[in-house]
């Protein structure tokens, strides 16, 4: 690895514990840490930060850095989406990504209502997120405003990064969003989870990858992503993150993926690497 790319790795790798809120120890507004910052909790995601910008631990912003460095050097086309962005801190960090290695002809997509989670919709889905409580949690709503104000400390709100407002039922089947290379999926609930892949499932290139942040967690997102792949007969193995995250890579020429990870060749690319664990 050449000095520009270990300083490029490095930055990102700062990048993470800044997003992260584990430089100030940032404690928690959950209501099972206690309100002290734990950094095992922090690390693995398994907290909802006070300030901090994501809440999703180390191994799943790696595992997103990873496949961004996939699917670029595979010369896989597309953009890049989250679907449920919270104060926006994977969308940052992608951001950053482009912006280290000098992409400039792929957009960061930031989908969200920007207003919490929706409540339970029985006209649509009958039962499957009957009971959820997500749309009660005023910790989980962040204004748009403020998720651009957060893209701004970092310098990294720029034509590249373009924001969808609004439930995903009324968004995203019509976004104006061609392809996509990573789709970010964050939206818990089933129908969020539903809607998000029936209107960009099928956009996502061959050889791109589908990420399901909430696969481990949420039983209704789980069963939306197994609805999904059965009615469409879609096989390609799921991969664990962290016990949270998960993800697939739709099919394609040369993007095989195997139990534990990528291919062979896949692991050998120093691109993927980092300069160092977090502590």
């Amino acid at each position: 690895m050449n000095h520009t790319v270990q300083l490029a790795h490095r930055y990102l790798d700062l990048m993470e514990r800044v997003l992260l809120g584990v430089i100030y120890e940032d404690p928690p507004i959950d209501q099972w840490s206690g309100g002290v910052f734990n950094p095992a909790l922090r690390a693995r995601g398994r907290d909802w930060p006070g300030k901090a910008h994501t809440m999703i631990g180390f191994e799943r912003l790696r595992n997103l850095r990873e496949l961004m460095s996939h699917v670029i050097s595979d010369g896989i086309p597309g953009d890049f989406v989250e679907t449920g962005v919270w104060r926006g801190g994977a969308c940052i960090y992608m951001r950053a990504v482009l912006k280290v290695f000098g992409i400039v002809d792929r957009t960061i997509w930031v989908a969200d209502s920007f207003a919490g989670l929706p409540a339970p919709d029985p006209a649509r889905y009958p039962f499957q997120d009957q009971g959820d409580l997500h749309h009660t949690f005023k910790e989980l709503s962040v204004s748009l405003e403020a998720v651009q104000e957060n893209f701004l400390k970092y310098d990294l709100l720029d034509g590249q990064v373009k924001f969808l407002k609004g439930w995903f039922k009324d968004t995203l089947p019509a976004a104006p969003i061609d392809r996509i290379a990573i789709l970010r999926l964050d939206g818990d609930m089933y129908s969020s989870t539903m809607d998000a892949l029936l209107a960009l499932g099928h956009k996502v290139a061959p050889g791109g990858f589908i990420i399901v942040d909430d696969f481990g967690a949420v039983e209704g997102c789980r069963r939306a992503v197994a609805d999904y792949r059965r009615a469409r007969g879609i096989d390609a193995a799921i991969h664990d993150i962290d016990g949270i995250g998960a993800f697939w890579r739709v099919p394609g020429p040369n993007a095989v993926c195997r139990a534990n990870g990528l291919t062979d060749q896949d692991r050998s690319r120093p691109e993927v690497h980092h300069s160092e664990q977090p502590g």
